[in-house]
């Protein structure tokens, strides 16, 4: 697996972020939809990566978005479907945590959901570190959403 810059071009790309976006209005309502819709993520303060297979396969994405001089927030996680399973999302996520450390930054913040079709993906953030915290940034409180946060350190 190689994971590098994404292409927000490419039709594989933008076809599973359409079904990442689907997924999340089938699951939340509208005003608890956080995902950044695919031009929120060309911003200059994002940073897109996609995960491919040694064929080519896209394996799924994530992105961090600077939200202050020393903190980003983990946006656009996604797993391709038939990717499940086989460590995508710890690869995708691990080679994000480096890219904001090398962006010097000292803290990771996410947004998820705390309904049960969330769970597998909290599990996978509790288990590289992230513990669970208060809304951030522009968030306010929300039944519906999980906030969690992981301090960096400088390895």
């Amino acid at each position: 697996m190689r994971i590098e810059p994404g292409d927000l071009d490419a039709d594989d790309v933008t076809a599973l972020l359409r079904e990442h976006l689907a997924d999340m209005h089938a699951t939340s309502p509208p005003e608890s939809v956080h995902a950044l819709p695919l031009d929120g993520l060309r911003g200059q303060a994002v940073t897109f990566v996609t995960a491919r297979a040694d064929d080519g396969a896209l394996l799924g994405c994530g992105a961090l978005k600077r939200i202050g001089p020393d903190a980003v927030e983990l946006k656009a996680m996604r797993t391709a479907t038939a990717a499940r399973g086989r460590g995508v999302g710890s690869a995708v996520l691990r080679h994000l945590l480096d890219v904001a450390r090398t962006l010097g930054c000292t803290t990771v913040h996410l947004e998820t959901g705390s309904m049960e079709y969330f769970a597998a993906a909290r599990r996978l953030y509790a288990r590289h570190g992230f513990v669970e915290t208060g809304p951030f940034g522009g968030y306010g409180p929300d039944p519906l959403s999980t906030f969690m946060a992981l301090r960096l350190d400088a390895s």
